[in-house]
C-alpha cells in the first residue's frame, strides 16, 4: 500500500514533509522544529520517500543504496518486497528530490549489481 513504517520509512531522523505525510502537520499550533518544517514546505526537503518498482529481477531490501545513471549515490532502500499481484520487486527508499519524479530510472545496489527500477506511485496496485 505505501504506508509508512516507523523505524524503516519513518524515523526520528525523518520530517513528515520528506515522507509525504505534510498533510498531517497542523502549522496553526506550535511544535518542535516548526521552523523547518515550514522551510521544507516552502523550498522543497532535500530528499523524498518516492515508491519504486523493479525492472530487472531482484529484490529489494532495507539499507540498499540506491544510484543513478552515472552510478552516483541518490539514496537509501527503507523496505522492499516481492510483490506477488505484480511478480517484481517492488519497495520505498529516499532519494534525493531531482531524481524523485515519477518514472524516473534508478538503480538498487543488490549483491554488488546495478539492478535497474522506477520510480513510480504507491500505492502500488
Amino acid at each position: 500500500m505505501g504506508y509508512c513504517l516507523y523505524g524503516n520509512d519513518i524515523d526520528d531522523n525523518t520530517s513528515p514533509i520528506e515522507a509525504g505525510l505534510g498533510w498531517v502537520t497542523k502549522f496553526e499550533k506550535n511544535f518542535i522544529d516548526r521552523p523547518l518544517l515550514e522551510t521544507q514546505k516552502a523550498t522543497g526537503p532535500t530528499r523524498k520517500l518516492v515508491g519504486f518498482k523493479m525492472l530487472e529481477r531482484g529484490i529489494p531490501r532495507s539499507h540498499y543504496e540506491i544510484y543513478n545513471a552515472k552510478d552516483e549515490k541518490i539514496g537509501e532502500v527503507t523496505s522492499g518486497t516481492q510483490s506477488p499481484m505484480l511478480n517484481l520487486g517492488i519497495g520505498m527508499g529516499y532519494v534525493n528530490s531531482v531524481y524523485a519524479n515519477l518514472g524516473t530510472e534508478i538503480f538498487i545496489a543488490i549483491r554488488d549489481k546495478k539492478i535497474k527500477a522506477q520510480i513510480c506511485k504507491t500505492p502500488f496496485i
